[in-house]
């Protein structure tokens, strides 16, 4: 009888090597671009069934049976001149055939820079080391910072960051220009705040400010929606009616925002805006797009308090902002905060010139994902 721990005993599947790994507060399986298929849509299919989906248990696959955990990357060298990596973010979903490929994901890039040393496509420092990374969704630059003590890549340290629980080394992101990521522009539509009429089954009308510093971002205040916005993710989940309106929101502005019919897609994010309650700048609660999320993206953070400083926007008299062209805001979130680093432009006030942060990341599983074979036939 064939030894069953021997992995190159012949099935009707195929093993696709990759490493799961967690990036800040999400999670997903990492991809050479060069062990997947080069077909665009068979490597759609190579991803969903590596992570069970269309499934809501995900069962069949890596999946966590969360958007926070059905993501994907595949990373590549770059041939971009100053560039170190590409890398495709891929969003899924538990219980669709969709990815995703438009929306950057600033908590997978974290783990883009320790996929690449531990499949020895980069050499580390003696110390620390840095990489300029190019996200293909939205063609964004940005340096990552891993530290690597004695030219060994290390996770373990003392930074934390909520939603993840204990400490790891800290990682740093450096975006280089994030503005217009997706829309046409950081405020697609012109304006720091617009008046958005709603019809169909849900008609209201209601302020909000439409903006794209890295996620394509619907801001509102909760008390227009009859909330404090201070609610369980649990609490905001039941309300039904809120959801409604919400979702209804969000394919009104897709229109306004340059993007077109959303119905589909994974963004605008829509975001409920209130007064701090815990020491930081502004208390958010956030959909990903129609589930509420247990924290808040990475670029999504970014993008709000981006809002936040920006004359007129919905977050006026709500943010507490501090002074200076370099300013640090901690986006409150329902498991803690957010803190990111904004550098305005002395010349331009409606102008972000920088943004930083601070992420973790762990690689957690390395090997391979078996694929039913079927679904690869046809690439070679």
């Amino acid at each position: 009888m064939p030894d069953q721990r021997d992995y190159n005993v012949p099935s009707d599947q195929r093993a696709v090597p990759c490493i799961l790994m967690r990036g800040g507060t999400s999670r997903g399986p990492f991809f050479l671009e060069s062990d997947l298929p080069r077909d665009s849509a068979t490597r759609n299919r190579v991803l969903l069934a590596s992570m069970g989906s269309p499934d809501k248990r995900q069962i069949d696959g890596v999946g966590g049976a969360h958007p926070l955990t059905s993501k994907a990357g595949i990373v590549r060298p770059s041939t971009t001149p100053g560039v170190d990596f590409d890398f495709l973010f891929g969003q899924l979903q538990p219980d669709n055939d969709s990815v995703d490929f438009t929306p950057n994901c600033g908590n997978m890039l974290a783990a883009v820079l320790p996929f690449a040393i531990e499949r020895g496509l980069f050499q580390p420092g003696p110390a620390t080391t840095t990489a300029r990374i190019l996200t293909l969704n939205t063609d964004m630059q940005c340096d990552v910072t891993v530290p690597t003590p004695g030219g060994r890549l290390t996770y373990g340290g003392s930074a934390r960051i909520d939603g993840v629980p204990g400490t790891a080394a800290a990682i740093t992101i450096n975006f280089l220009d994030t503005a217009g990521s997706v829309c046409p522009s950081m405020l697609p539509s012109g304006n720091t705040r617009d008046v958005v009429d709603v019809t169909g089954t849900q008609n209201f009308t209601v302020e909000a400010t439409l903006i794209d510093n890295g996620m394509p971002m619907v801001l509102v205040r909760a008390s227009d929606f009859a909330i404090t916005g201070y609610e369980t993710v649990a609490e905001i989940m039941d309300n039904m009616l809120l959801r409604a309106k919400i979702e209804a929101l969000r394919l009104a502005c897709g229109p306004l925002m340059g993007l077109g019919d959303v119905t589909t897609n994974s963004y605008p994010k829509m975001c409920l805006v209130a007064p701090p309650r815990n020491g930081g700048n502004v208390a958010t609660r956030c959909f990903i797009p129609k589930v509420c999320h247990e924290a808040i993206g990475v670029l999504a953070a970014v993008t709000v308090a981006t809002a936040c400083v920006l004359d007129g926007a919905i977050t006026d008299g709500i943010a507490v902002v501090p002074d200076g062209l370099v300013k640090t805001l901690s986006v409150e979130h329902p498991t803690g905060e957010l803190s990111v680093e904004l550098e305005r432009d002395p010349d331009v006030p409606q102008r972000i010139a920088r943004a930083a942060l601070l992420r973790t990341a762990r690689a957690i599983m390395r090997g391979e994902v078996m694929i039913p074979e079927h679904i690869w036939i046809g690439d070679e």
